[in-house]
């Protein structure tokens, strides 16, 4: 059966499900890392942007529950872990954003968030620990303008689990570039969150279809306990 992020109609996804040594096998702690992607106050938090300007953070609440359970969850297998957030500043803000937004009916000013230095840029409820990865970013992909892939190679890293926010965003930027560079791909489909539902098993179906495994959590966790 499914464990369903709740809000989440996930059973038309093309989620695999793996026995717990399979899951393991791919997701040997030798060559893994479970990315968490902005989880960041301006994303998930009530007083953050995104909660100032009223858009629904349940999806997202939902989804840190789960990321909680697959950090602790590879800790204990020995898989390594990585942070990424947004970071941005005036002379870093993209102008190619800026024109879309306003070109779109947007207002440029909305892309000023997660500004370094201003709670909104920090870790929210879930925080790296002493040799975790950290990246900072200033757009959508974690391997855009940073030094993940560098970083990655050194470690060994071939395998991504990935989890996070906003899965039609920076989830999917960073799964796609990701698979350019010749990573194998999970995707944590309860363990990602957008902030509508259709939006969000748009994103995770395009990804399921053509570059990413999805799962969910419950069989990730199922194949690292028994490893």
């Amino acid at each position: 059966m499914q464990d369903s992020t709740p809000g989440y109609r996930l059973d038309a996804l093309p989620i695999r499900y793996f026995e717990p040594a399979a899951m393991a096998a791919m997701t040997a702690p030798s060559s893994t890392m479970l990315l968490v992607i902005d989880i960041q106050t301006d994303f998930a938090a009530p007083d953050g942007a995104m909660g100032r300007y009223g858009l629904d953070l349940s999806f997202g609440e939902a989804a840190i529950r789960k990321i909680d359970a697959l950090i602790a969850g590879a800790r204990l297998a020995g898989i390594a872990v990585g942070f990424a957030r947004v970071v941005t500043r005036p002379e870093t803000d993209s102008s190619a954003l800026q024109h879309f937004m306003e070109r779109s009916g947007q207002d440029p000013a909305d892309a000023a968030i997660c500004r370094d230095g201003t709670s909104g840029a920090g870790f929210y409820v879930l925080h790296p620990q002493p040799g975790d990865l950290q990246v900072s970013k200033t757009l959508f992909s974690c391997f855009s303008g940073t030094n993940l892939d560098a970083d990655l190679r050194a470690r060994g890293i071939d395998t991504l689990v990935v989890t996070g926010m906003t899965t039609d965003c920076c989830v999917d930027c960073t799964v796609r570039d990701g698979f350019h560079r010749n990573y194998d791909l999970f995707v944590v489909a309860d363990a990602c969150a957008a902030y509508d539902e259709r939006t969000h098993l748009a994103a995770l179906d395009g990804l399921g279809r053509n570059c990413a495994i999805l799962v969910e959590t419950a069989t990730l966790l199922g194949g690292w306990n028994a490893a």
